[in-house]
């Protein structure tokens, strides 16, 4: 697979990665850990160099799936893992802690759930609005000098919040949702990243599945799936967003590929520093995912997305309010 480098100093990974959340949370049951295993083993095999876990993401299980994983070939890859929650007595979170002394305890903690000495790029997982962003930042450049992190990272925070941090120690990448259906990002935070030279991670490219075409306003979700609480999803919101999705997949019919490949290739196409991470349990969408790498959209193509686009109003917020208030701005 082609790669990119995440920003003007980050890390070489393959263009597209995986996001392996799915595998453990938020999707419904969690796949078996020998097939999950395997899938992860699978993308590697394919050229993915890039894969994208969290202590949340369970919690903990995910981080040792992927470590287990991916052990054989540690070398060959780049991890990346998060933190700033904390977890009650069962699992679940009880707020944000992006105390430096709580990131440097998940630090070591995620190292033996990774099976590793080093954590390629460690992000905080979203901005804790009880810590001065400059003490995350020195937090991590203190573990990145101590050789336990490589590249610091943030999700979901503003342009402002980026900066402040990146002028205490710079930010490798961003990741934040980015997609045909959630284009947010464009107004301040790419700009942002392209004036400091950090690259970007756009998690649910596919729009949480949505994009795909195998989403329709009569799917059922599994009672644990967080689909069920997001507003965009609900069945009023799916009916009314199917003529993006219809849009999509004429163009994809256009060029013989799919909607989930134009999707990705639309992301791709943006900036040379843009890494995709979409998710999946089944191995042939992870073929179909890693085929997007390999799509060339034309000048007109692209126009024509971007003219649909401009038609099409996506209906609902991507978040519930309780979760859209940890969005930093």
């Amino acid at each position: 697979m082609k790669t990119r480098t995440l920003g003007r100093n980050g890390p070489e990974v393959s263009a597209l990665g995986l996001g392996c959340m799915g595998l453990s949370y938020g999707y419904g049951p969690a796949t078996d850990r020998t097939e999950a295993i395997a899938l992860i083993r699978a993308a590697h095999e394919r050229g993915v160099t890039f894969f994208d876990t969290a202590e949340a993401y369970g919690p903990y299980v995910n981080e040792e799936v992927v470590g287990e994983a991916l052990a054989p070939v540690r070398d060959q890859v780049v991890i990346a893992t998060k933190f700033g929650f904390r977890f009650d007595g069962t699992g679940g979170q009880s707020g944000m802690d992006s105390r430096p002394a709580h990131i440097r305890d998940v630090a070591d903690a995620a190292l033996k759930r990774l099976r590793t000495d080093r954590i390629d790029l460690f992000y905080q997982h979203r901005v804790d609005p009880d810590v001065p962003i400059e003490d995350v930042a020195g937090a991590v450049r203190d573990l990145i000098r101590e050789g336990k992190v490589k590249h610091f990272g943030l999700s979901e925070a503003g342009a402002q919040t980026i900066r402040r941090a990146h002028a205490v120690q710079p930010v490798a990448a961003l990741q934040s949702e980015y997609s045909l259906w959630w284009r947010e990002p464009e107004k301040e935070i790419l700009p942002t990243l392209e004036e400091l030279g950090i690259g970007f991670v756009p998690f649910s490219p596919l729009g949480k599945g949505f994009l795909t075409g195998a989403i329709s306003d009569a799917t059922s979700f599994d009672r644990s799936d967080f689909r069920n609480i997001v507003p965009r999803f609900s069945v009023e919101n799916r009916k009314a967003n199917q003529g993006l999705v219809t849009t999509i997949g004429a163009i994809a019919a256009a060029n013989g590929v799919t909607p989930a490949q134009i999707a990705l290739a639309w992301l791709l196409a943006q900036k040379p520093w843009i890494v995709p991470i979409p998710g999946t349990t089944k191995l042939h969408r992870l073929e179909e995912n890693i085929g997007a790498a390999d799509v060339d959209l034309t000048p007109a193509d692209l126009t024509r997305i971007a003219e649909a686009l401009a038609a099409i109003p996506v209906h609902g917020d991507r978040y519930p309010p309780h979760l859209a208030a940890r969005v930093s701005r």
